[in-house]
């Protein structure tokens, strides 16, 4: 594996060794779909946290929620860890495969099963991308409103292990506020259902434990979406800066002023540079900052918001202007959805970092990720999603330069150390997977990270589903005390128990 600071634990060459039955029961299961070869495995070596790369031992690709709770139940007979992954956009290394493991790969399971505009909500299966649910509900008036930047290659499945986001989910919420329900195989190859399309169920949140959980409870095969009428009005600022403190400034009071945008995304001025000479939406090349603000709902709210919004804005010093078509709404936010790669024009490798803080906290923040790339003497771009306080801090270099991988994991993990620091937390849509496990205890007691292992136990207690994600250290589920219960029934029920 390619990076001196993240490993996952060590490969069982037993597993290894017995990699050829392995592949040829996985045929009996899926004929169609199981790459074994060195050559195929190359094309699932990693997501998209690019730094590090490790072939599976085989990827199997099933058609079905029965093919997926049949490869699980040979894996849990055989011992054999599983990697579940959708469409590898993870940038936490949450789908990064194991070589003594079994890579889960859910993209052939991409069929919208039911729209039930009715009950505004559509059941799909894993494999179908994000966008692809808003471009089916589209022409009824309807959309599915989380919207990460990867959204038209990014999956459901990936979103709901990721709780993903996007820029829209300041007013809309995440993942975990847009499903209604599961359907999840666990790792014995069980098959359980959480939820529906009636939401408010009572007991306990299952549902939300299993948004957020980064494929370490269980194997998503179906998800129940709330799809939302579209806004009857939408209007667009672009807000251009002088100072970065200025424009994080200028969040903290719309925010405070008790005005909530359906999104408002931050850039700072040298990724303006690099997004213009990328695709060129328009912005303002000298500005150090630019906030683009969107409101929407009825006109007359969406009025007052703009008006409040601008004048805000003003005060802070801001050059404020409206996009008058829908073609220059489109223009700016494509730009802004084109960050990413834009960073390609600066350099080589791209670690994007994501930590969340309080709002009042992005003034001191912004100011001291600054004075870290001096230390660390490594570019960085500002990127990120203001109205929630969810930063994506872009820190470019070149891996071929000895050394420069190792300061951009250093610099990645003090900014995260940062956020914690002034009260935010360790990820807000990314996920932990390896890329912020070691960090967890930064943010976590020993206590915390026991009685969350100790969840994990009670899904997975053999622990085989993506192990090496998440905790830094995972403990066998019998030093916890672990006891499987299945159907409400304990074993040995007369047995005394303390």
């Amino acid at each position: 594996m390619t990076g001196a600071s993240v490993n996952l634990p060590e490969a069982d060459t037993d597993i290894i060794a017995h990699g050829a039955d392995i592949a040829a029961a996985l045929r009996a299961i899926v004929p169609d779909g199981v790459v074994s070869d060195s050559a195929g495995l190359a094309a699932f070596d990693g997501d998209a946290l690019t730094a590090y790369r490790q072939k599976p031992l085989v990827t199997v690709l099933p058609r079905s929620a029965e093919q997926v709770a049949a490869v699980l139940a040979y894996a849990s007979a055989h011992g054999v860890p599983i990697v579940p992954r959708g469409a590898g956009t993870s940038l936490s290394g949450g789908a990064l495969p194991r070589a003594d493991g079994i890579l889960l790969s859910l993209t052939r399971m991409n069929r919208i099963r039911e729209i039930d505009l009715e009950n505004r909500c559509v059941v799909t299966e894993p494999g179908v991308t994000n966008l692809a649910i808003t471009r089916a509900v589209e022409a009824s008036g309807f959309y599915y409103a989380p919207d990460p930047s990867s959204q038209i290659a990014c999956t459901i499945g990936g979103n709901v292990a990721e709780n993903s986001g996007g820029l829209h989910c300041l007013k809309y919420g995440l993942t975990t506020n847009n499903l209604l329900g599961v359907e999840l195989v666990l790792a014995t190859g069980e098959r359980l259902r959480l939820g529906g399309k009636a939401p408010g169920a009572g007991g306990l949140d299952l549902l939300g434990v299993v948004a957020g959980s980064e494929g370490l409870l269980g194997v998503v095969v179906e998800a129940t979406l709330r799809l939302l009428p579209k806004p009857p009005c939408t209007r667009t600022l672009l807000a251009a800066f002088a100072s970065v403190p200025a424009a994080g400034q200028c969040v903290a009071d719309i925010i405070a002023a008790g005005l909530v945008p359906a999104a408002m995304e931050f850039m700072d001025g040298r990724c303006i540079a690099a997004v213009e000479a990328h695709c060129a939406p328009g912005y303002p090349r000298g500005a150090e900052g630019v906030l683009i603000i969107d409101a929407d709902g009825l006109a007359a709210e969406v009025d007052h918001a703009i008006v409040r919004i601008a004048e805000i804005a003003r005060a802070n010093g801001a050059t404020v202007t409206e996009a008058r078509e829908e073609a220059d709404r489109a223009r700016l936010w494509a730009g802004r959805k084109a960050a990413f790669p834009a960073m390609g024009r600066l350099a080589p490798d791209m670690l994007c970092m994501d930590g969340t803080i309080p709002r009042r906290a992005l003034p001191v923040v912004l100011a001291r990720m600054t004075a870290m790339a001096e230390d660390y003497k490594l570019g960085f771009c500002n990127v990120f999603h203001a109205g929630d306080g969810n930063l994506h801090p872009l820190i470019i270099f070149d891996v071929m330069k000895p050394g420069e991988l190792e300061r951009a994991e250093a610099f990645g993990a003090a900014i995260l150390r940062l956020c914690v620091e002034v009260g935010g937390v360790l990820t807000g849509e990314h996920g932990v997977g390896v890329e912020k496990r070691d960090l967890m205890p930064a943010m976590f007691t020993d206590a915390d990270l026991a009685q969350q292992q100790r969840l994990k136990c009670a899904f997975d207690g053999a622990r085989l589903l993506n192990p090496g994600k998440v905790f830094p250290t995972l403990s066998a589920c019998v030093e916890g005390g672990h006891m499987h219960v299945k159907d409400g029934r304990l074993p040995f029920a007369a047995l005394p128990r303390f």
